[in-house]
């Protein structure tokens, strides 16, 4: 489906306890505050296949995989009608979630099947900001949330989905960030490296 796109999408991505949700709230704030339209969205969506998404999270991960493809592909046109606005759009998490959690567990034949899956099925982010964390520090901050980990949040999954990210961020327009950093430091260097380029882009989504 091809789009005359207007405004920006910018992903926030990681694995568990990088402070992705905590992020997204501090940078929509800091750029409606220059007047920019900020719309936020989560992958998995609130919606009935955002859920289905989820409860499959602790199945193999093809199945868990194709959940969450066809919840991303539901909330495309919604994601792209803020786009023909001029809006700059916030995403916690985007496709590159699916290939480093349940993408980094298949075999190269589905792994290639799953990355031509996801870029039919979603937009691809303009910009990708990755809070990269050591495992010890993300494993020690999900402990203080408390409740039982989810599946996609065991050590071994961690990992292989830390060197997914780590090869995917070597590619155009990515932004690696240290997220041992508190929220204020994050938000200051990103007001640095991201900021001028949405103001560059996403005039037109200016209120």
């Amino acid at each position: 489906m091809n789009t005359v796109r207007r405004g920006v999408l910018v992903a926030i991505e990681g694995i568990d306890g990088t402070g992705k949700t905590t992020l997204q709230r501090d940078l929509a704030r800091a750029w409606r505050r220059r007047k920019l339209r900020v719309l936020e969205f989560q992958e998995p969506s609130r919606g009935p296949t955002g859920q289905q998404a989820r409860r499959s999270s602790g199945k193999d991960p093809w199945t868990a995989a194709l959940a969450f493809t066809e919840d991303r592909r539901r909330q495309r046109p919604r994601v792209e009608r803020a786009l023909r606005t001029g809006a700059v759009v916030l995403l916690d998490r985007s496709l590159y979630s699916t290939l480093a959690y349940q993408g980094s567990a298949l075999p190269p034949t589905q792994r290639r099947e799953l990355e031509q899956r996801q870029s039919e099925a979603t937009t691809i982010p303009d910009r990708v900001v990755l809070l990269d964390l050591p495992l010890r520090i993300a494993e020690r901050r999900m402990r203080g949330r408390g409740g039982a980990r989810a599946p996609t949040e065991h050590r071994e999954v961690l990992r292989r989905a830390a060197r997914t990210y780590h090869r995917l961020a070597r590619g155009p327009g990515w932004i690696v960030l240290d997220a041992r950093k508190t929220p204020p430091e994050l938000l200051t260097e990103l007001d640095r490296r991201l900021t001028p380029w949405v103001l560059r882009h996403a005039t037109r989504g200016r209120t």
